[in-house]
């Protein structure tokens, strides 16, 4: 099976063999093709199409508390907990060529668009209150290069559309469900794509409460309480996308359904996004700083309202390619 990659920068097409095996894609091309396509633009990465098993298994969870019977209780064998919305595990195949955001939309590329006479001149607080070693809260402000966060899903649609209006084109927009998983996994079918288990050297999560969670005090583990600059910590998968777990949550053009809807390709993914303009939460994936590791497995997945504008939310832009 060969991926087509172009250049923006050259303009050459080039046949890059991949291999599928099993759920896993064997990429013999690195790096890929990264591109911006203007100075104020997000970097992005033109990924192969293949093939990924969506979802995560039973068990894969290591949540130790669930909310059951309308009250916190502890897992145990007898009263497991069971993440039913992050299955069924099914093969999709993605057979819409796209590209995607290295990293998340920073507060700068925002306020570029601010700038230019877009994103309705909204300029979401970056500040954050933040505990510190010395006990006491400080006011941070999570600005340049940091994560744009409280904007809800209609500002990043307004980005979205600012963004095609400057380069005249229609091939920007949020990533579905199917997508952001399968650019997240980057190859691999572990919790996260750095394996089973991650340090916050690698994601930012909350550390603190993963300890307790896993009932391992003495982990080290940290909390930083605010999102860190999207090219801070060892956090990039193999496809070179940064901040897939952890940091902040991602915004998809996928509306929420309490299962996998269990579609076979990306493009019937996104048909079904762009069915149901009208739905009243989307899915969000990634986990943040504020939740536990285990929220920022790659198969969890969760809800936010469309007009829902919060501190952990922010998004990723993909741009849609011409078929090969």
């Amino acid at each position: 099976m060969f991926a087509l990659l172009r250049s923006k920068f050259y303009g050459i097409a080039l046949a890059v063999p991949f291999f599928v095996v099993g759920s896993v894609v064997d990429l013999q091309a690195a790096p890929f093709d990264r591109f911006r396509d203007c100075d104020v633009c997000p970097e992005m990465i033109e990924l192969p199409l293949g093939e990924f098993m969506m979802g995560a298994p039973e068990g894969e969870s290591q949540q130790q508390v669930h909310f059951s019977n309308g009250s916190w209780q502890r897992v145990t064998p007898e009263n497991p907990y069971i993440a039913y919305h992050e299955g069924p595990v099914h093969r999709v195949e993605i057979d819409v060529p796209f590209a995607m955001g290295v990293n998340e939309v920073t507060f700068e590329e925002w306020m570029a668009c601010v700038a230019d006479g877009g994103c309705n001149g909204y300029i979401p607080d970056p500040t954050e209150l933040v505990l510190l070693d010395d006990g006491q809260i400080h006011e941070a402000e999570a600005v340049g290069r940091h994560p744009v966060r409280r904007v809800s899903f209609v500002d990043a649609l307004s980005y979205l559309s600012w963004l095609n209006q400057k380069l005249g084109v229609n091939a920007y927009r949020l990533p579905t469900e199917a997508e952001w998983e399968y650019a997240a996994r980057a190859g691999t079918q572990t919790a996260f794509a750095q394996g089973d288990w991650v340090t916050p050297d690698q994601v930012n999560f909350n550390g603190e409460t993963t300890a307790e969670n896993l009932n391992i005090p003495d982990l080290g583990y940290v909390s930083r309480w605010m999102p860190v600059p999207v090219d801070r910590l060892d956090a990039a998968n193999l496809w070179g996308l940064r901040h897939m777990s952890g940091n902040i949550g991602e915004m998809t053009m996928s509306c929420w359904s309490p299962r996998h809807l269990g579609l076979a390709t990306s493009s019937a993914y996104l048909e079904a996004a762009e069915g149901a303009a009208s739905c009243a939460y989307n899915m969000r994936k990634g986990g943040d700083y504020g939740l536990l590791m285990d929220g920022s497995r790659l198969g969890a997945r969760t809800k936010f309202g469309r007009e829902t504008r919060v501190k952990m939310l922010g998004f990723r832009v993909v741009q849609q390619l011409p078929d090969r």
